[in-house]
């Protein structure tokens, strides 16, 4: 008698079809995300320049409304554990050229499949969990204590971070700050 294979956590997946993009392109993007946390990873891609990221975001926000809506996940304790792109069809066009000529050309497309899993409904992993949860506090009291720190990845804060200073220009008088809206002028004839 076979043991039927149960899986260690629950999983959701999302997958992105046909879209207008060269594989290695997303790749790259898809690189840096895999193993992140839910919202860690859409603080990322929101702040990445490239163009892969707004679909690869449109997948795992798919991902995640999944989860939320089927499964009833927490989307503070998801995480991607498993990313990839594989190569879709290739759209043959021709591009007009002169004399009445034609030139191929081969849009490339691709597939994203994004799966995240939910760790906190893992009753083994308990202490991982609560060990992410650290790392990111959500609802931190903005207390004389923690004011001004910022959490590292051990979880213990930093000290107070250092005033923004003004430029050597604004603080010579060069610039008046006062001013900002009117049409004087701003700089001095020197």
């Amino acid at each position: 008698m076979k043991k039927k294979k149960t899986k260690r956590y629950p999983e959701v997946s999302a997958l992105g079809h046909s879209i207008s993009m060269s594989a290695n392109k997303v790749r790259r993007v898809i690189d840096r995300i895999r193993g992140r946390s839910y919202e860690e990873t859409v603080m990322l891609l929101r702040c990445m320049p490239y163009r892969a990221c707004f679909p690869i975001l449109k997948v795992i926000a798919s991902a995640a409304a999944n989860g939320i809506h089927n499964l009833h996940f927490d989307p503070k304790s998801l995480i991607i554990s498993k990313a990839e792109v594989n190569e879709g069809t290739t759209v043959k066009k021709l591009k007009p050229r002169a004399k009445g000529r034609g030139y191929p050309i081969k849009r490339s497309t691709c597939h994203i499949t994004i799966v995240l899993r939910d760790v906190s409904l893992n009753e083994e992993h308990g202490e991982y969990v609560k060990r992410i949860r650290g790392l990111y506090p959500t609802n931190r009291k903005d207390t004389s204590e923690n004011r001004g720190q910022v959490p590292l990845a051990s979880g213990k804060p930093r000290g107070k971070r250092n005033k923004i200073e003004k430029p050597i220009w604004i603080l010579h008088g060069r610039f008046n700050m006062d001013n900002m809206g009117s049409s004087e002028v701003l700089w001095d004839k020197k």
